[in-house]
C-alpha cells in the first residue's frame, strides 16, 4: 500500500516505503534500517499521543514485545514510547496471516497443520516463559513466514503480575478466540487462557471455522462459556489434544510446555477431517440455537426458582439468574468439570452471555417483563412529546471503521446526541428524524461523548482524521442548536479519566463551557454560544486537573504529576473554581483514588476506588465533601462493589456486570436494596417518569422502582453490543413520558414508558 499525502517521510531516522495497514490505535509502515533491513514501524495516532492512559498501554506493549522477542515472534528493533508521537519498530515478517491463508486457500491439513500447531505452541511457550500473557491470539495475529508461524501484536498483552489498562472496563479480545475467563473474570486471565485461544485457532486452521461460531458475537460468547465445541471436522489425531485445550476450566488445560509434548507425539501426517456428525462444517451454531429455544419454552412454562436474598449478594460475572436445572460431569482433557446448564429465554441468549429468563426480585418473586399497563411507571403529569410514535433510528458517523456510540440529552422537543464519529446531531423527539448532523472524521477517545447543551448551543467533541494529523487531536466544538452550523472550536486536552476516573474534559455550567487546554496545563472558560473567553486559570504547579460540576458550583479535581506518572492517584485535591472568575480555592485532599458521582444534601459525593496494582477491582467507600466547611467525611461500604457506578436523586447505584443493581446511601454507605436484573453490563441510572432506568450496549432496558428496586419491566435487545461492560456513561434519556435509548453502533430508539416493548 503506497504512502498517502500527510504520511511522514521517516520515523526515528527510518525512511518509510509503504503503508502496511492502519487500526484504531496506530498506523503500521514498512521502513528500512541503514543497512537495508526491512522493519515494520507502528506509529500511534496523534490524537492518542497526549493521552496518558494510551501512552501507558503503548509502553506496556513495547515492554511485552521486548520480553518475548524470539524465534516465533517479531523482535523489537527500536522504539520511542516517550516520543511526541510514540512508535515501535519490529522485524518485518513477510507472509500472509493465517486468516488470509484460510480465506484464499482453505483449511490446512496433514504435515502443514502439524507444523503450524507445533510452531504456535513453541511461540506460546516462549511468551509464557518470560511472564507475558498475549490475550488476543487469533488468525490475524499469526503470520505464516517461510521460517514458520510468528505471533505478532502484543497491544493488549500483559505481564502475569500486571494489569493492562482498559479505558471503560470493556472485555478485551476477539470473541470467537477468547477463553471463558476473559468473559467471566477478565482480571484473572492467565497463561492457560492463551492455550484455550490456541485450541480455537487450531480448529479454525483445520476446518475454516471456529469451534464456537454463531450468528452474532453474543451467541459466540455464550457458546464459549456454556456449550461444547464443534470438533467433528477436526482430524481425529488432533482432536483429543484440542479438546484438552478447550476445557472450560483453566486448570483443566495443559500448559504450553505440556501442549508442545502432546503435539510432538502426533503422527507426521495428521490426515484429513474425520467429520462424522451433523455439526461438521460449522453446524454447531444451529445446534446451540435449538438448545436455547427448547430451554426458552421450558422457562416460559415454569419460571426458574430462585433463592431469597436477605443481604448483599455477589453475582458472578457470567451466571444464570436462577440455579442450574441440572448438572452433568463431562470428561474433557481427562479431567472432570461441571457443565453449565442455565435456563434462558431466546432474547437473553441472543443479547448476553448469561442472564435471567425474567426479571427476578430479591425475594424470589417474578417481575413483569412485558408491557403490562398495570405496572405503569409514568409519574403524574408526565406527557409524551407532541405527535410521538415509537421509533428506531441509526445516526451515521464520520467513519465506518470506528465503533461509534453516541449519548443524548433532551431539550424540549429536541434530542441532541454526540459521540464516536458524531460531533453532535439534533433529532426530533417525536419521530427520531434528524434535523442536522455534524460528523467527526477521526478516531474518538473511548468514553468521550457529548459535552452538553444550553438553550441555543450544543457542544461536542471532534477528533482529527488520522490521515490529516495537522489539526488538533481533539477539539470542543460549539454548534448552533437551531441551524446546526459551527460557531467556534477550541483544542482540548484528554486526561480527565486519569484524574477523576471519568472521561469528562469539558463541562457546561449554565451558559458557560469550561475546557482543559490542549497542553493539559490550564482551564479555559467561554461563553457557550459566542466562544468569547471569560477567563483562563493555570493548574496549580506540578499538577494536572479536570473540571467537576457540583450542581450550580464548579470544582477542580487535581493530582500531582508524580502520582499521574506512577498511575497512583491516591491523594487527589479538590479546589473551588469560581464560575465567573476562575479563581482557585485552597486545596482539600481526598483519600483516593476517588470518583466524583454527584450531589447529595449539598455535598459532593465521591466513591472510593479499591485497586489491585493498576487494576480497578470495585468501590469500597464513600467520601462526602462539604463546600461550606471544606471538610471531607468518609464511610466504608460493607463490601467492595464491582460494576458501573452512578448517582440519581441523592442515591448512589452500582450495576454489576451480571445485572445486579445495588442502591447505597451516600451519607452512611449502607446498602438500601439490591435487585438482580436481566440486563448485563448496564449503565445508569437515569430517573424520570417515576422510575430508574438502566440499559446496556445491546439496548436492553430495565425500569426499577426507586424506593425498593422492584423491577417494573424489561425490554429485549435492540442492537448488537458487548455485554459485561463496566464504567460506561448512562444510555437512557427521558423526555416526559418517552424514553430514548442509545445502544451500540449509534443505534437510537424511543418508546412510551406506559407501553414499553414486550419482552420475549
Amino acid at each position: 500500500m503506497s504512502l498517502r499525502g500527510g504520511d511522514p517521510a521517516e520515523i526515528g531516522g527510518y525512511p518509510l516505503e509503504a503503508r502496511l495497514g492502519s487500526g484504531g490505535m496506530g498506523t503500521v509502515f514498512l521502513a528500512r534500517t541503514s543497512s537495508g533491513r526491512p522493519v515494520a514501524i507502528k506509529l500511534i495516532h496523534q490524537q492518542f499521543a497526549g493521552d496518558d492512559e494510551f501512552r501507558i498501554r503503548f509502553r506496556q506493549e513495547v515492554a511485552a514485545a521486548r520480553r518475548v522477542s524470539g524465534a516465533f515472534t517479531a523482535a523489537v528493533v527500536d522504539a520511542a514510547p516517550e516520543a511526541e508521537q510514540p512508535w515501535m519498530a519490529t522485524t518485518y515478517i513477510e507472509g500472509d496471516t493465517l486468516a488470509q491463508r484460510i480465506a484464499t486457500k482453505g483449511p490446512l491439513d496433514g504435515a502443514e497443520l502439524r507444523r503450524l500447531a507445533i510452531g504456535l505452541a513453541e511461540a506460546l511457550r516462549d511468551i509464557h516463559r518470560v511472564g507475558v500473557v498475549h490475550r488476543d491470539l487469533k488468525p490475524s495475529n499469526v503470520v505464516l513466514s517461510p521460517e514458520g508461524p510468528r505471533v505478532i501484536d502484543f497491544g493488549i498483552s500483559r505481564a502475569v503480575d500486571q494489569q493492562t489498562l482498559t479505558m471503560t472496563g470493556r472485555v478485551i479480545g476477539t470473541p470467537p478466540f477468547m477463553s471463558p475467563e476473559q468473559f467471566q473474570e477478565p482480571r484473572g486471565v492467565g497463561p492457560r487462557s492463551d492455550v484455550f485461544s490456541l485450541g480455537t485457532l487450531l480448529v479454525f486452521a483445520a476446518t475454516g471455522h471456529g469451534p464456537f461460531d454463531a450468528d452474532s458475537p453474543y451467541m459466540t460468547a455464550y457458546q464459549v462459556v456454556h456449550e461444547e465445541p464443534s470438533l467433528d471436522a477436526v482430524p481425529g489425531a488432533l482432536r483429543a489434544v484440542v479438546e484438552s485445550c478447550l476445557d472450560k476450566e483453566a486448570e483443566g488445560r495443559p500448559s504450553a510446555d505440556e501442549l508442545l509434548v502432546r503435539l510432538r507425539d502426533l503422527p507426521a501426517d495428521l490426515g484429513g477431517a474425520e467429520a462424522n456428525g451433523a455439526e461438521a462444517n460449522g453446524a454447531g451454531a444451529g445446534r446451540t440455537r435449538d438448545v436455547i429455544t427448547r430451554r426458552a419454552h421450558a422457562t416460559r412454562a415454569t419460571p426458574a426458582p430462585t433463592t431469597p436474598t436477605t443481604g448483599p449478594t455477589t453475582a458472578p460475572t457470567i451466571a444464570p439468574a436462577g440455579p442450574a436445572t441440572g448438572n452433568t460431569d463431562t470428561v474433557v482433557g481427562r479431567r472432570r468439570r461441571r457443565r453449565w446448564r442455565p435456563v434462558l429465554t431466546v432474547a437473553v441468549a441472543v443479547a448476553a452471555i448469561g442472564g435471567g429468563a425474567a426479571v427476578m426480585m430479591a425475594d424470589g418473586s417474578e417481575g413483569n417483563s412485558g408491557g403490562d399497563k398495570g405496572n405503569s411507571v409514568a409519574a403524574p403529569g408526565a406527557v409524551l412529546p407532541a405527535g410521538f410514535t415509537p421509533w428506531h433510528e441509526t445516526v451515521p458517523g464520520g467513519r465506518e471503521d470506528i465503533p461509534d456510540e453516541v449519548r443524548c440529552i433532551a431539550r424540549g422537543d429536541a434530542v441532541f446526541c454526540g459521540g464516536g464519529g458524531v460531533v453532535a446531531t439534533r433529532i426530533r423527539a417525536s419521530d427520531g428524524s434528524r434535523v442536522w448532523t455534524e460528523k467527526s472524521p477521526g478516531v474518538p477517545v473511548q468514553g468521550m461523548h457529548l459535552v452538553g447543551a444550553t438553550d441555543d448551543t450544543v457542544l461536542g467533541y471532534r477528533f482529527a482524521d488520522q490521515d490529516a494529523p495537522q489539526g488538533p487531536a481533539a477539539e470542543v466544538v460549539a454548534i448552533d442548536a437551531d441551524k446546526g452550523r459551527e460557531l467556534w472550536s477550541v483544542a482540548s486536552g484528554a486526561q480527565s479519566h486519569a484524574v477523576t476516573g471519568r472521561t469528562q474534559d469539558a463541562v457546561v455550567v449554565g451558559s458557560t463551557v469550561v475546557t482543559v487546554d490542549a497542553s493539559n496545563s490550564r482551564f479555559e472558560a467561554r461563553d457557550a454560544h459566542s466562544g468569547k473567553v471569560a477567563w483562563k486559570t493555570p493548574f496549580p504547579a506540578g499538577t494536572r486537573c479536570a473540571p467537576v460540576p457540583v450542581g450550580a458550583r464548579l470544582y477542580a479535581m487535581c493530582a500531582t504529576d508524580e502520582e499521574m506518572n506512577a498511575l497512583e492517584v491516591r491523594h487527589p485535591a479538590l479546589h473551588t473554581l469560581g464560575r465567573d472568575s476562575g479563581t482557585l480555592g485552597s486545596p482539600v485532599t481526598v483519600k483516593g483514588p476517588a470518583v466524583p458521582m454527584g450531589v447529595a444534601d449539598g455535598r459532593l459525593v465521591l466513591l472510593q476506588v479499591h485497586m489491585e496494582g493498576t487494576a480497578l477491582v470495585g468501590y469500597d467507600g464513600v467520601a462526602r465533601f462539604d463546600p461550606a466547611s471544606g471538610k471531607v467525611t468518609y464511610s466504608r461500604l460493607s463490601r467492595t462493589y464491582a460494576g458501573t457506578p452512578g448517582m440519581a436523586d441523592g442515591i448512589v447505584y452500582v450495576s454489576g456486570q451480571a445485572g445486579l443493581v445495588t442502591a447505597l446511601d451516600p451519607a452512611t454507605g449502607r446498602r438500601k436494596w439490591s435487585r438482580q436484573t436481566g440486563v448485563e453490563g448496564a449503565s445508569g441510572p437515569v430517573t424520570g417518569a417515576g422510575a430508574l432506568y438502566f440499559s446496556s450496549a445491546t439496548g436492553r432496558v430495565v425500569a426499577l422502582s426507586p424506593s425498593d428496586g422492584k423491577p417494573l419491566w424489561t425490554t429485549d435487545p435492540q442492537a448488537d453490543g458487548l455485554t459485561g461492560e463496566q464504567g460506561a456513561s448512562p444510555r437512557v434519556t427521558v423526555a416526559g413520558r418517552a424514553v430514548i435509548v442509545a445502544a451500540d453502533k449509534n443505534t437510537l430508539f424511543a418508546f412510551d414508558t406506559q407501553n414499553p416493548p414486550k419482552s420475549g
